[in-house]
């Protein structure tokens, strides 16, 4: 009975030690005396997602995954054409290509593939905007920059890898730099409002200069017609009384003898000091 029991237990036991599971995303290599295990044909056996059987004791399985992964590390300094340096954040987009390849050259390690890879693609970097200048880099040849540093690096094959994208999160300039470039930048905009300012003021003293031309133009008009129109009233006047005058002389003699009368005698305290004969008291004195 006992022995009826042992080669079920046996046969569990090898299917367990022999059976191995991938999972969605990953993949694997089976490892025979440190060597991996390759078909008739000397490519290496990759084996997707599932249930797979190896030889206990003898193959050993290695799991790797294969989905695309994402290096996003700390920013590194990179120098320009023009020799000035430039702190620059990327990110790669990457993905296991060749298992064998790959479990080689970093032991299936993760972090050992993508330092070995970050180290790859900052060398491809430095290459690339060491032959561009800032104002390339910031502007309109960054995607270039980006695409032939891609192009480079699509293939890592002494790694196994495949990059898939290559991106500039951020450039920046260094602290030291930074500080000098924000004080010049500054004072470039200080100058530049001083001399929008002293435009701004040559401008309105030359309105005002021009709004003041034209008052006293209008107020000289205005006292030259005032002055005419004067004139010619008083011209209008001394005219009708001219006319008037020469109608009757008596009579106008006598009316104004009678309003110089009555101006001189207005006030209660006004003085005279003339003769009885003299020709103001000439129709005071007159019978008729």
């Amino acid at each position: 009975m006992n022995k009826l029991l042992i080669l079920p237990v046996l046969l569990f036991l090898a299917f367990i030690s022999s059976a191995f599971v991938v999972s969605e995303g990953q993949s694997g290599i089976v490892m025979q005396f440190s060597k991996v295990k390759r078909d008739a044909e000397g490519k290496p056996v990759v084996y997707p997602a599932g249930l797979h059987f190896k030889v206990p004791m003898i193959d050993s399985v290695r799991i790797m995954d294969t989905r695309i992964q994402t290096l996003d590390d700390q920013a590194d300094r990179f120098v320009t054409s023009e020799k000035k340096d430039l702190i620059i954040d990327s990110y790669v987009k990457w993905q296991i290509e060749d298992l064998a390849v790959y479990y080689l050259a970093t032991g299936g390690n993760k972090m050992q593939a993508e330092a070995l890879l970050k180290r790859k693609i900052n060398n491809g970097l430095r290459n690339e905007i060491g032959s561009h200048t800032i104002k390339e880099i910031v502007s309109g040849k960054r995607g270039e920059v980006m695409e032939t540093a891609l192009k480079r690096m699509a293939r890592s094959s002494e790694l196994g890898i495949k990059v898939v994208d290559v991106r500039i999160k951020k450039i920046n300039l260094p602290d030291e730099v930074s500080n000098s470039v924000y004080k010049r930048m500054r004072a470039e905009r200080q100058a530049v409002a001083r001399e929008h300012r002293s435009q701004g003021q040559e401008k309105s003293e030359v309105i005002r200069a021009n709004i003041d031309r034209k008052v006293s133009i209008m107020l000289a008009q205005a006292n030259k017609s005032s002055l005419e129109v004067r004139g010619e009233g008083d011209a209008q006047s001394s005219k009708i009384y001219a006319d008037s005058y020469s109608q009757d002389t008596d009579f106008f003699a006598f009316l104004r003898s009678m309003k110089a009368y009555e101006k001189s005698f207005s006030g209660k305290d006004d003085v005279m000091v003339l003769s009885p004969d003299s020709e103001f008291f000439k129709f005071m004195n007159s019978k008729g």
